[in-house]
């Protein structure tokens, strides 16, 4: 169930971002680059944790597609400024070059831009849900992507390299960096789909501990994984300098960390009965990730 349920979601995401991020615009260098990151394969995680959240509450979470698409092409965004020289300075995403060394920095730049803003238009085009609903989707969207959220943890990320942070630093930053975007499908999932208040911050107190489990599992990969296996330099973590949760927990230590937060999540669902079996899944799989 779980390897069909992920596969025909992702399917459905990739058809509905071809839709929305057309390939015949003016001018069309800048489309070329947006669409090189954008249709470049990757799991879909956000926008199916989206509707697997939609799902767990009773909706049909395929109705939300526009919205997911615009979650989908916030990531995309954040993943090509990311790999920018000033950032991470990464040549390789997902298997291939990465988009600035293809089209150049000034245009990786405005590709960014341009899936950042298209998001939003995007999302707006979402139909048959309450115009009050979606504004406070599309807002907490925008919260969770910008200073507050994700844009917040790059900063406190960049200030922290060639320095050993504090963990309680280390868990802010990732639950900005990394968990922000992670919440805002799951709580937007739910919203969406008619969620109640308690079953909100059920899915919220899942988002948060899915998103630590993602990332340590991330710190670990980047260790023990090979390029080849995850589609990005592997040693890139300590090649910046950076802080993870293998280098202040041991990789040991880490990989107990994330066992005990994979298990806390799945307990954030026990309500919600079967219907919730694909954000169960989605938290397992993170323990056998090789990617």
């Amino acid at each position: 169930m779980e390897q069909h349920y992920l596969t025909k979601r992702a399917a459905l995401v990739n058809e509905a971002l071809g839709f929305h991020a057309p390939e015949l615009k003016h001018p069309p260098v800048i489309f070329e680059a947006m669409r090189y990151s954008l249709m470049a394969g990757g799991k879909r995680l956000r926008p199916i944790m989206l509707m697997a959240a939609a799902d767990a509450v009773g909706a049909d979470g395929t109705a939300f597609l526009p919205v997911a698409c615009g979650l989908e092409m916030i990531h995309t965004y954040s993943l090509i400024h990311d790999d920018l020289p000033a950032m991470d300075n990464d040549d390789y995403r997902r298997g291939r070059l990465t988009n600035h060394k293809v089209f150049g920095e000034a245009m990786a730049i405005l590709a960014g831009d341009g899936l950042l803003t298209l998001a939003f238009e995007t999302m707006l085009r979402q139909e048959g849900v309450d115009p009050a609903v979606l504004l406070e989707v599309v807002q907490k969207i925008a919260q969770c992507a910008g200073p507050e959220g994700m844009v917040g943890g790059q900063v406190i990320d960049l200030q922290s390299e060639n320095t050993q942070i504090a963990p309680e630093l280390l868990v802010d930053m990732h639950e900005r960096k990394t968990g922000a975007l992670f919440r805002a499908a799951i709580w937007c999932g739910g919203k969406l789909g008619g969620a109640t208040e308690s079953q909100l911050a059920d899915l919220e107190r899942y988002a948060a501990l899915f998103g630590l489990a993602f990332q340590i599992t991330d710190d670990i990969l980047d260790v023990t994984g090979t390029t080849e296996e995850i589609g990005k330099p592997a040693g890139s973590d300590e090649k910046n300098n950076k802080s993870t949760y293998v280098s202040i927990h041991t990789l040991p230590g880490a990989m107990r960390l994330a066992e005990q937060t994979v298990a806390g999540a799945e307990a954030c669902l026990v309500s919600f009965g079967d219907k919730a079996e694909p954000l169960r899944a989605l938290v397992r799989k993170l323990i056998s990730r090789k990617n």
